[in-house]
């Protein structure tokens, strides 16, 4: 694995950790950490950015929606893609044309949701995947309830919302408040689990990398499989489901062959009944960074 998919990978796990963390933990020189990243984001191959966890924002129904087109679907890309509860849209391979992500508060909005995107008439059929258990996932912190926020803490989210590594006394000036003010505010949303901030990798045709879809149905090692999938450095996201599949999950790589070597072990696990995966083409749109001042999200902070 090369210096950009390491420094990656390390961003994704925590996307504020230092220059000084980053070089101890990948084994390079400072020098080289902070070149490499200010790359990465120049040519926009990561943005890092904030998010507050689904649970935190109400968001109890989320799902994962396959969609089978008759003909052009550019006008249904951009309508799925303007809406805020849903933060991914992808071309895909395979049986279906898209792949969407839907988030809302509870199943009844999930419905009308999936109602809308059956309304179009370039839409032929859906397939629908009830996540009862996100394992992993770059913006799913496990918020435990019990922590709340003012109106300060909202306004430090929004603006990592845009940078995730705005520094400590950029946040200080725009909330006007002192640089360790600031800096206890978002380690406590951090460590409470409201808050994460991670890098989310650009995807397109062009992007020389292989990002796939995979899903799973299980035997009863269940766990015994979800567990060896968390530690793949690949595995972006990962939920258990009700659908067609038991657990649904995305890796993503710059180094095709070791991502097809990586399938063939998937599939050879004990308790892989069977696996389908489809290639994700172009990704039009991969944004949690939802809003704090939506209503649900309000109401689950009181």
């Amino acid at each position: 694995m090369d210096i950009d998919e390491r420094l990656i990978r390390a961003l994704q796990q925590n996307g504020r950790a230092s220059y000084r963390q980053l070089s101890q933990q990948l084994g390079v020189p400072r020098n080289v950490v902070s070149a490499r990243l200010r790359t990465l984001l120049a040519q926009d191959r990561i943005r890092i950015v904030a998010a507050a966890d689904p649970a935190f924002l109400g968001e109890h129904a989320i799902a994962h929606v396959a969609i089978t087109g008759r003909g052009e679907l550019t006008g249904v890309i951009n309508q799925l893609s303007e809406r805020i509860d849903v933060p991914l849209v992808s071309a895909t391979s395979g049986m279906h044309d898209l792949v969407a992500e839907v988030r809302t508060s509870d199943t009844s909005a999930l419905y009308g949701i999936l109602a809308w995107i059956r309304s179009f008439e370039e839409v032929a059929t859906i397939n629908v995947l009830l996540y009862t258990d996100i394992v992993k996932g770059l913006f799913v912190s496990r918020y435990g309830g019990g922590s709340t926020v003012d109106e300060i803490d909202a306004e430090l989210i929004e603006l990592l919302r845009l940078d995730g590594r705005r520094s400590y006394r950029e946040l200080a000036g725009d909330v006007r408040l002192s640089p360790t003010a600031v800096r206890n505010r978002v380690r406590r949303m951090l460590e409470a689990g409201i808050l994460t901030v991670s890098a989310v990798i650009t995807h397109t045709a062009q992007s020389g990398r292989v990002k796939v879809g995979m899903g799973l149905n299980l035997g009863a090692q269940t766990r015994e499989v979800v567990e060896q999938l968390v530690g793949y450095p690949e595995l972006e996201f990962a939920a258990l489901s009700i659908g067609r599949f038991d657990l649904v999950a995305t890796l993503n790589s710059g180094a095709p062959a070791e991502l097809f070597s990586r399938l063939e072990d998937i599939k050879g696990l004990p308790g892989v009944d069977r696996m389908e995966t489809w290639f994700h083409l172009t990704t039009f749109k991969e944004d949690y960074a939802r809003s704090t001042s939506l209503p649900f999200a309000q109401s689950a902070r009181r």
